[in-house]
């Protein structure tokens, strides 16, 4: 599976979590990464129209004196679902490959979810064997993830 595809699941299974305030228009993932090279560090943005825009949360894959390591929600956000699923694909990127034209810059846009592309998420997420939802969640901090080790976890029926 396509990286970006995996980061839009993310996104459309907590989509409910982030319309809880107020229901964006859209909502997009950015990252940075050499195509071939796991990224470091990725942001999802809520877009409410009308040039609107407000951070939900960043992904980093190392800690530094300016950032802890883990997902970090912002602005009132908080989903525990993404931050499962957004620690699973990052701690699992070499289970998941990039376009071999993508360029370093990654942009994936999602709009509001149809009643298909919830059940395509959901079916991803459960054809994880529920690695993506069988773990505790992440707290705002960037706290590690307790529950399975993701050691034991497997993308479809290879193991990681």
């Amino acid at each position: 599976m396509e990286l970006d595809k995996a980061l839009e699941y993310a996104v459309i299974l907590a989509w409910e979590d982030l319309m809880k305030d107020a229901k964006p228009c859209s909502t997009r993932v950015e990252y940075q990464g050499a195509p071939g090279a796991p990224l470091d560090y990725l942001r999802i943005w809520s877009d409410r129209g009308g040039g609107y825009q407000r951070l939900v949360c960043d992904y980093w894959t190392w800690t530094s004196p300016a950032h802890p390591c883990g997902v970090r929600f912002t602005n009132g956000y908080h989903s525990d679902g993404l931050g499962q699923t957004l620690d699973f694909i990052m701690k699992n990127q070499d289970g998941f490959t990039r376009r071999t034209d993508a360029c370093r810059d990654g942009l994936v846009l999602i709009y509001p979810p149809t009643g298909d592309q919830r059940a395509e998420a959901a079916t991803w997420s459960a054809d994880t064997n529920g690695a993506v939802t069988d773990f505790g969640g992440a707290e705002d901090e960037g706290a590690s993830l307790p529950g399975t080790s993701l050691t034991d976890l497997h993308l479809g029926s290879d193991p990681l």
